[in-house]
This record gives structure tokens, C-alpha cells and sequence, in this order.
């Protein structure tokens, strides 16, 4: 138990102006409860603490080195399957940062965010970047299908810059012969990361993205 415990409690009724008996009535809290905490040999923990500061108008809070408040993790941060949070000490990141990892199980749904273990690479990358402050919040349109095809949509984006930047530094006439006959079967297996991939059947296997 805290050995400042007592004198919050004390503090709590000061600020307030209630008596053991009227906190008691305000918080559902027996005065037995009350009294054996402020005369240290009881504790009440964080729920039943944080109740008796709210009726004086008090919160808890946490404070870092500095004196500064320290928030609570997001509640809308990413679960896993079974809807548990991931780890709070673990840095997030898209699971499509690390796609290989999904490669091998195609029969199942692959998850937005994931987490690394590996705590020298954690540590490095802190180094570099500083620690986050919070995992990633799932937001509309950042689930790995759409983050795909954002990706393949950059692509051909810049496919057609590139074509115009040619057409125009060497004089290409518009009509260059590079057309792009792909499949729509091409976007289910280029992601637009890297080199331009193409399905089995695809007969034009061209490099416009």
C-alpha cells in the first residue's frame, strides 16, 4: 500500500468537505472502507481512489521525470484475432511491412497491424526514429487490401509520369507502342513495392506498372 495513501484520502475529504460518513454516501463506499484507508491499514486501489477524487473534483493521473502528464494508451488501438490488445510494450507496425510473414498461410485473414519481438531491432529502430507513443490506430481505408491497392495506384501514377517525362525528352509520339495489356489477374500479385510482377497467363509482361 502506498504510504501516501492515507493523507490522499485525507486530502480527498479536505477538498471536498464531506465527513467519513457523507464520502461514504456519495461513493457507494462503506465508512469502514474509508476510515481503515486513511488510517493507513487498508488499501483501496486505483478504481476505488480514482471514484473518492472525482466527488472533490480530483483525477489521477501519472506523471513522467518532468512533472508532465503521461495519457493512457488509445482504446481503439489494434487487437488480434481473438480481440485482445497487443502487447503495450511492443512497437506496431502495417502488416504489410513485413508481408512475408502471411505469404505461407493463404487461408488466412491477414491482420492490419503486427508487432516485432526482436528487441535489438526494436531498440535500433527507437534510436533512430524515438519511441512511438502509442500502437497504430486502425483507420477506414488502411487495411492491407487498400493499402495494396493505394500502392499499385502510385505505381502506374508514376508508370505515366515517366512515360510523359521519355515522350517529352526524346520527342516520343504519343502514340509509342507502349501499352500495357495486362490482366486484371497482374494486381492480385503486384503489390507495386518493386519490380512489376505478372500472373502465369499474362501475355504482355510489360514493365509500365
Amino acid at each position: 500500500m502506498s504510504p501516501d495513501l492515507a493523507g490522499l484520502v485525507r486530502r480527498i475529504r479536505r477538498t471536498a468537505d464531506l465527513s467519513q460518513r457523507e464520502l461514504a454516501a456519495r461513493t457507494g463506499l462503506s465508512k469502514t472502507t474509508i476510515a481503515a484507508a486513511e488510517a493507513g491499514s487498508r488499501d483501496l486501489g486505483f478504481t476505488r481512489l480514482a471514484l473518492l477524487a472525482e466527488v472533490a473534483g480530483l483525477r489521477l493521473v501519472l506523471l513522467d521525470a518532468d512533472g508532465r502528464e503521461v495519457a493512457g494508451m488509445h482504446s481503439d488501438g489494434p487487437r488480434d484475432a481473438t480481440q485482445r490488445r497487443l502487447p503495450a510494450h511492443l512497437d506496431t507496425s502495417h502488416t504489410d511491412e513485413v508481408a512475408d510473414r502471411w505469404a505461407h498461410r493463404p487461408d488466412r485473414q491477414q491482420p492490419w497491424f503486427t508487432f516485432g519481438l526482436d528487441r535489438a531491432a526494436r531498440d535500433r529502430q527507437r534510436a533512430r526514429a524515438g519511441m512511438p507513443e502509442d500502437h497504430d490506430i486502425p483507420v477506414p481505408g488502411d487495411s492491407p487490401a487498400e493499402r495494396r491497392a493505394q500502392r499499385q495506384e502510385a505505381a502506374r501514377r508514376r508508370a505515366a509520369e515517366e512515360r510523359e517525362r521519355r515522350r517529352a525528352t526524346v520527342g516520343w509520339p504519343a502514340d509509342d507502342g507502349l501499352t500495357c495489356t495486362c490482366p486484371p489477374e497482374c494486381d492480385e500479385v503486384d503489390d507495386g513495392s518493386g519490380p512489376p510482377a505478372h500472373a502465369a497467363a499474362c501475355a504482355c509482361r510489360c514493365d509500365l506498372g
